[in-house]
């Protein structure tokens, strides 16, 4: 190969790299007791194969709920769910982080039930300071009851970015610069539960819950975390060393293009509502809208 030939070939394979380089790392299959415990109803969880999935059930008597076992300010969590297949109107099975101060921050999975031959609505929500009201909505582009699926946030000091199995769904830009509270300082739990909220979750609460249909059944697997454990103000302070964990590296630190793309393709096919175009509710953008590059 002569020098011109090496060097487009050096050009192509670190182009290859950049473009690759913002996927987070390989999750790490882990039974439910290496990271998690029942929150409440405990026995409305039930455990298979060791405990490397677990079932929640929701009957007209309880839902149920778990949390981990530990607090984390950044790093990577991520859960493989099975969600309740049939009439699954006003049952709402929710991922997310939270922590526990008054002024809260909470990063929201909440897929929300639908009448049978109508498709799952995931909402995801970002609280800062308190303050949500962020909430965006999408179609999936498969059937989230008919196998296991990758649900997964990715969490450091420049943004938030929610996945659906490799594909990014949202992302939220640290934009403390600009006046938006971004969490970085409040350590956060992850908790999941299946509950009825027939009230709201569908149809704006038009359509109640099918109790002949109970139990109601979501299946997780793969209970991956990968974060900086905080609880003290002295780990606080290590979390928040930049350059110490991989998620903190340049890599991570935004969308890459294909990554980019593939949350444009959520947006023009899938997006049912996204807070950062509801010119009624919000008739000036929002600052983070346009930072976030989601409109």
């Amino acid at each position: 190969m002569n020098m011109k030939g090496v060097l487009v070939a050096f050009v192509l394979i670190n182009l290859s790299i950049l473009t690759s380089c913002g996927a987070p790392r390989k999750v790490i299959d882990v039974p439910f007791w290496n990271n998690y415990e029942p929150s409440w109803s405990s026995h409305h969880i039930k455990y298979l194969n060791g405990g490397t999935t677990a079932e929640l059930l929701l009957d007209k008597s309880s839902g149920t709920g778990f949390q981990s076992k530990r607090s984390y300010l950044f790093g990577h969590f991520s859960m493989k769910m099975k969600l309740v297949g049939g009439d699954s109107a006003g049952v709402v099975t929710a991922f997310y982080l939270s922590s526990t101060n008054a002024e809260h921050d909470e990063i929201d999975f909440e897929f929300l039930g639908n009448r049978t031959g109508q498709p799952y609505i995931l909402q995801t929500n970002v609280f800062t300071g308190g303050k949500g009201d962020r909430e965006q909505r999408i179609y999936l582009w498969f059937d989230p009851t008919k196998d296991f699926h990758s649900y997964s946030v990715l969490w450091n000091t420049y943004q938030i970015a929610i996945f659906v199995d490799d594909v990014p769904i949202r992302v939220f830009k640290n934009s403390k610069d600009i006046g938006v509270k971004f969490p970085f300082n409040q350590p956060m739990k992850i908790y999941s539960s299946l509950w009825n909220a027939d009230d709201w979750a569908t149809r704006g609460g038009l359509e109640k819950t099918d109790w002949s249909g109970a139990p109601f059944i979501a299946s997780y697997t793969s209970f991956h975390i990968d974060g900086c454990e905080a609880v003290t103000p002295q780990e606080v302070q290590v979390c928040n060393t930049n350059g110490m964990k991989w998620w903190d590296q340049k890599a991570f630190q935004d969308l890459d293009g294909p990554q980019y793309r593939k949350l444009h393709w959520v947006r023009q096919k899938f997006t049912i509502y996204n807070y950062c175009t509801d010119r009624k509710r919000y008739p000036t953008l929002p600052l983070e809208c346009r930072r976030d590059r989601d409109l």
